[in-house]
């Protein structure tokens, strides 16, 4: 495994910026080895060195788990030659290497995207058979009746060939262009927009609010993006395989 710098490390798995690490580091507030960290751009050995700061062992490991908030306008894919993508909106203090998003929306889709560099962490919630609920909010040009609702719970035949799974449906606000909740465990190309063509409603505007059981943080204006604390990730896995 490749060694990696001491403030890149700690600023990716800490809450602490890369400028606050190298002030730390000043400090001696960190070691290394048991000895004072020798400097901010000292390499770290994942496997062999042992890293504590303020006297506290860390947990340090090379995977990084993000939460994005995504604009509109900005494509859910590692590279693009035309479009922004996430990881363009990552900051320098938390980029490491072999990060991508792990699932997509749609470029006008809003919301919550996990930047990782785990992949058998992407692999488990992404897997049909994980059954990880994703929760988005939707804008409709007509209301919705309890019909719909039924047949959403209900699953049912998008195309032939193509059947959606049963997915949560509730109004949140009504009127002449309601917005409703829809949960899905699965996660179809234009899913949601294609789900509601059926029935003959169009998605005005769609913003993913929840993986799993982790709410986006509400405090992450379009654009960014934060580290997340090993609890917040567990809380995304912990329904895995209890949907459907």
């Amino acid at each position: 495994m490749k060694p990696e710098r001491l403030d890149k490390l700690l600023a990716a798995q800490t809450p602490y910026s890369r400028k606050d690490v190298r002030g730390l580091v000043r400090q001696g507030a960190v070691r290394v080895n048991g000895e004072p960290a020798k400097a901010a751009e000292q390499k770290i050995d994942l496997e062999r060195d042992r890293v504590e700061l303020f006297g506290n062992p860390l947990a340090l490991t090379r995977f990084s788990y993000l939460m994005l908030n995504k604009p509109e306008g900005v494509v859910s894919a590692t590279r693009d030659g035309r479009d922004r993508t996430v990881l363009d909106l990552v900051p320098d203090e938390l980029r490491r290497d072999g990060l991508f998003p792990a699932g997509r929306l749609d470029k006008d889709t809003t919301g919550f995207v996990l930047i990782t560099n785990d992949g058998a962490f992407a692999h488990r919630i992404l897997s049909p058979k994980s059954h990880v609920p994703k929760t988005y909010r939707a804008q409709l040009d007509l209301p919705i009746d309890e019909e719909i609702i039924r047949r959403f719970e209900e699953g049912f035949a998008l195309e032939r060939d193509v059947a959606c799974k049963p997915a949560r449906l509730r109004v949140l606000e009504t009127g002449a262009q309601e917005w409703v909740e829809v949960i899905l465990v699965e996660g179809m190309y234009h899913q949601i927009k294609r789900m509601f063509e059926h029935f003959g409603r169009r998605v005005l505007a769609l913003q993913r609010v929840r993986m799993g059981a982790l709410d986006l943080d509400t405090r992450l204006a379009p654009g960014q993006c934060r580290l997340l604390i090993p609890d917040e990730v567990a809380k995304i896995t912990e329904s895995c395989g209890e949907n459907g």
